[in-house]
């Protein structure tokens, strides 16, 4: 059914196959009235947007991880895997909005996150626990030490909404889940001590 409004024919039916040119081209700075200088946010964004794909792909190790690990210690890792996981999502959201906000755009499929990210992409088969450990533990290295890179980038450029992302929210989160990784790598015997 078909109806008028201001002239127009109406109909429930969806306008589907639709195009129009972007908004906003990726790479690109929209200045919002945020009091910071749009001309010093091109490197921060690059830099959230790095962190924003390392942070998918860690994020999507854990949840590889928590699927295909195997052993004496399967149900505490299987758990624990997937609480660090859904941090990582949290902090995956917490970047993409703080670019967003910043004017820029965040990367958001899977192919831009490959194309972009310094982790390093696992076998798809499984992997030993001490394997899929150290291949975490590397993994957060690479965002730590490009994290607190990014940090003192945005508090030089005067970016403390960032600075304080990146502190408080990356930084300690990864760090926390380096101890809690770390120690299933400490040699301790499972059952018998002497």
């Amino acid at each position: 059914m078909e109806s008028r409004t201001n002239g127009r024919r109406r109909s429930a039916r969806p306008v589907l196959v639709q195009s129009a040119p972007e908004l906003q081209a990726f790479g690109t700075i929209t200045s919002l009235p945020n009091s910071l200088d749009s001309k010093k946010l091109g490197r921060i964004v690059d830099d959230l947007n790095q962190l924003l794909a390392d942070t998918m792909s860690i994020r999507d190790l854990y949840k590889k991880h928590h699927w295909q690990v195997v052993g004496p210690t399967f149900y505490q890792l299987h758990l624990l895997f997937d609480k660090h996981y859904d941090e990582q999502v949290e902090l995956v959201d917490l970047i993409a909005e703080r670019i967003q906000l910043l004017g820029g755009l965040s990367i958001a499929m899977a192919h831009d996150v490959a194309e972009t990210t310094r982790v390093e992409r696992p076998p798809r088969g499984r992997e030993t626990v001490p394997v899929q450990i150290s291949r975490l533990l590397q993994a957060h290295e690479t965002i730590l030490e490009f994290a607190h890179e990014a940090a003192s980038r945005a508090q030089q450029a005067g970016d403390d909404g960032t600075n304080d992302l990146l502190v408080s929210d990356v930084i300690r989160t990864n760090e926390l889940q380096v101890w809690f990784l770390s120690e299933h790598l400490v040699d301790a015997p499972l059952v018998r001590s002497n």
